[in-house]
């Protein structure tokens, strides 16, 4: 088998439905396989999963063991020569793996590839690819200085091209399954938070490399599976703790200033979460790219704004501003929409997908925040 593509799954049923159609989209002519794992979410992902996808290998644990620990549970009966980390709040085009596999099979002592992440705005979401994050960086980082060699992203690489990387983010992580083995998968001293940190920094003191594709892009809808509260800070914070503590040389001063770091770190976030002003888009007007006369009659029945038709035509010449746009994946393409998303971000534009054969719309207006759900 060519391909294993994980799917780690907590209390997002809907994200994970809509996931889950998109890779099965993906795999069309690869031999692969989907393997869910649930980290028992009190929803219902497992019985939807059941249900809706029999095929699929789905681990349910009963309790939530973390991320770490999951996943490596998924790679240990995995069948492919490659395994596929991805978040359960992510979508991939129809490409997607057809080409990134290509490409993986050029790299000579590939470590993990990464690809271009967007958020549920369209925007480019820059921990897509990330320098290593030394104390120094990490402090710089803290005071708003990211640029240069002493970054905190790598932006030595323009957000559409390819290149060698330090760090790569968990939403999405392709490798060869025996290179994650090798380096004994990721680190189950995380619960939640710095395992990417931590694997990528393992495949490089290994000897391996990992790259960037930023030709291909993955639209994570970040901030669906956790909340930026209190005990996201904590975990969050402790973890680069456990990540300086196993990879840094330790002494005393050396671990005074982390923690004095992660202590202002976490007082700095806290103060910007509170202070930050949250103001959605200003809707206008829907736009329902569908040929389905009964999907717009539904929509229509959700707004107090016009609900329009359009059509694959509108795609090719779309120019709005304010303007919520409703995709229906059984008549455009996934390919199709993230293109338009990045063509109309930042104009006070919405977007949101509603998956084959699903009776929900789903999307995001914030970079970092819960996306929503509009049944249908």
């Amino acid at each position: 088998m060519k391909l294993s593509v994980v799917i780690l799954n907590y209390n997002v049923r809907y994200f994970l439905e809509q996931c889950i159609i998109s890779v099965e989209r993906a795999i069309e002519g690869i031999d692969a396989e989907i393997i869910v794992v649930d980290n028992n979410s009190p929803d219902d992902s497992c019985i939807m999963v059941k249900n809706n996808f029999p095929h699929i290998q789905l681990l349910a644990n009963k309790e939530n063991v973390g991320f770490s620990k999951a996943n490596n549970q998924a790679v240990a009966v995995a069948k492919g020569d490659y395994v596929c980390i991805l978040n359960p709040d992510t979508v991939v085009s129809e490409e997607t793996f057809s080409q990134v596999l290509a490409y993986a099979e050029t790299l000579p002592k590939l470590g993990a590839l990464g690809i271009h992440l967007m958020d549920g705005t369209g925007n480019f979401l820059p921990e897509s690819k990330r320098n290593l994050p030394t104390p120094k960086r990490s402090l710089l980082k803290m005071l708003g200085k990211t640029s240069g060699k002493n970054g905190y992203y790598a932006k030595h690489i323009n957000e559409t091209g390819k290149g060698e990387v330090d760090v790569l983010v968990g939403a999405f992580m392709l490798m060869k399954r025996s290179v994650y083995l090798e380096v004994g998968g990721f680190d189950e001293d995380y619960f939640m938070y710095g395992e990417d940190i931590d694997l990528s920094y393992k495949l490089q003191k290994a000897g391996y490399k990992n790259s960037y594709l930023g030709s291909l892009t993955l639209l994570h809808y970040k901030g669906e599976s956790t909340q930026k509260d209190g005990a996201y800070l904590d975990r969050f914070y402790g973890a680069m703790r456990i990540f300086y503590r196993k990879h840094f040389q330790s002494n005393l001063i050396t671990n005074s200033l982390v923690n004095v770091g992660v202590a202002l770190a976490k007082i700095f976030r806290k103060r910007k979460e509170k202070n930050r002003k949250r103001v959605p888009p200003t809707i206008k007007k829907v736009l329902v790219f569908t040929e389905s006369p009964i999907l717009v009659e539904q929509i229509s029945g959700k707004f107090n704004v016009p609900v329009n038709f359009a059509s694959a035509t509108d795609l090719e010449n779309a120019n709005f501003t304010n303007t919520m746009c409703i995709f229906d994946v059984d008549y455009v393409s996934y390919q199709q929409i993230f293109e338009l998303m990045k063509v109309r971000k930042n104009r006070q534009n919405s977007f949101r997908m509603k998956p084959p054969k699903c009776n929900f719309v789903i999307g995001s207006d914030q970079s970092d925040d819960k996306g929503g759900v509009m049944l249908l």
